[in-house]
């Protein structure tokens, strides 16, 4: 009996060190920057090129910090609408199984996410209610208020960047659970889903900067046709 148990520690080390070792190389560009301003002139062309930049630190007492960096072929107007757009979080964000606005009193809102969060072994459904303030198209903070989390602030910061009529979003947050997760576990998550949720708020921002492009062209004669006999 005890050789069986030994037999399934080793199975069950050795699967999970597979599953880190994959998780551990993702498809993005993993970096120790720690803010846009003092990124490298190669880091911000790897943005422009389309590439996802993320740090991820140990603040101290199990809280783990996380910045992301993206490029976005849209103005701020649309970035903005799709980073704060809760109702709708959970028809376009990865993992986001919630989500919804609870109040507004016109200087801060106050909103939920419930999701799925965790690797393996640590799979976890989370539920996080916070506060979402900022000033409009260049700075959202967000606060836990209560939920699954000791520790859950951040903010997303908008960078327009004129010549490319685009904008450099970042993503910074300090993230403790309220339950028992290894530290490397948590870091595999945030390395993991930070950059797919960046990447579909870059989705969502270039869609809705592209049906506004597509109201602003003049119609085509057989468009005109069309319209004034849908109109009739």
């Amino acid at each position: 009996m005890k050789k069986y148990a030994r037999s399934c520690y080793r199975f069950l080390f050795t699967l999970l060190s597979v599953v880190l070792l994959v998780l551990s190389q993702p498809g993005f560009a993993v970096s120790s920057t720690a803010g846009l301003t003092e990124a490298s002139a190669e880091q911000k062309t790897k943005l422009l090129n389309g590439e996802v930049i993320v740090a991820l630190s140990s603040l101290g007492d199990g809280v783990t910090g996380v910045t992301g960096h993206i490029y976005i072929a849209a103005p701020p107007q649309e970035v903005w609408q799709a980073i704060t757009d809760y109702d709708n979080h959970k028809n376009f964000v990865p993992n986001v199984l919630d989500s919804g606005v609870l109040s507004d009193n016109g200087t801060e809102k106050i909103m939920f996410e419930k999701g799925k969060s965790g690797m393996f072994l640590f799979q976890k459904k989370v539920f996080a209610k916070l506060k979402v303030w900022g000033e409009r198209l260049k700075h959202l903070q967000f606060e836990q208020l209560e939920g699954d989390f000791k520790v859950y602030r951040g903010e997303w910061i908008l960078d327009e960047n004129r010549q490319g009529k685009g904008t450099f979003l970042t993503y910074r947050a300090q993230v403790k659970p309220d339950f028992f997760a290894p530290q490397f576990a948590i870091r595999n998550v945030q390395e993991r889903d930070c950059p797919l949720m960046m990447l579909a708020m870059k989705k969502q921002a270039e869609a809705l900067a592209q049906q506004l492009r597509e109201k602003a062209l003049p119609l085509t004669g057989s468009q005109k046709t069309r319209t004034g006999t849908n109109q009739s």
